[in-house]
């Protein structure tokens, strides 16, 4: 970066992506290991493969910045998956298309910071040198392409979900 006082801010805002890649990754393992059998699991199998795909990049820009992901963070955002499990409920009550409609929802919106993290990195690009060797644009188009696979689910989820004979 062309200031260094500017790179404090840097490192926590990829900390915070990261973090919260971790708590994708587990809720994506936790949607499998919930639909087995169903063909949700390669839906979900395809995009734990993409989003971890992503997080590792994440990882090498963060090394390439001198930036080291916080553990506290990751813990953090690893808890908070495991706590969501009781909004989602994953640990029971609400239907099975409810659960998948929230957690879709859950994976939507880390998507959608996902993209904006791209967009952010691209326009900063110019002032950190680190930064030049990586295809933001393509890195943004990938989020863009997945939150409308992500969503494309979630709708049917909604329609299973509250259209629902009872």
């Amino acid at each position: 970066m062309k200031d260094e006082k500017d790179r404090p801010q840097l490192e926590v805002y990829l900390q915070d992506h990261y973090a919260g890649a971790v708590g994708a990754i587990e809720l994506i393992a936790h949607s499998i290991e919930a639909h087995e059998g169903s063909p949700l699991v390669r839906f979900f199998k395809e995009l734990e493969a993409e989003v971890k795909a992503d997080h590792e990049q994440l990882g090498n820009l963060m090394k390439v910045l001198g930036t080291d992901d916080s553990g506290v963070r990751n813990a953090g955002a690893w808890m908070a998956e495991k706590l969501s499990r009781a909004k989602i409920g994953f640990s029971g009550g609400e239907t099975s298309e409810l659960r998948l409609l929230q957690a879709l929802e859950s994976l939507s919106l880390g998507i959608a910071g996902k993209r904006l993290l791209w967009r952010a990195l691209r326009e900063v690009k110019s002032a950190a040198p680190e930064l030049q060797a990586t295809d933001f644009d393509q890195l943004e188009q990938r989020a863009t392409e997945q939150l409308d696979r992500v969503e494309a689910e979630r709708l049917g989820a909604a329609r299973a979900a509250f259209l629902a004979e009872g």
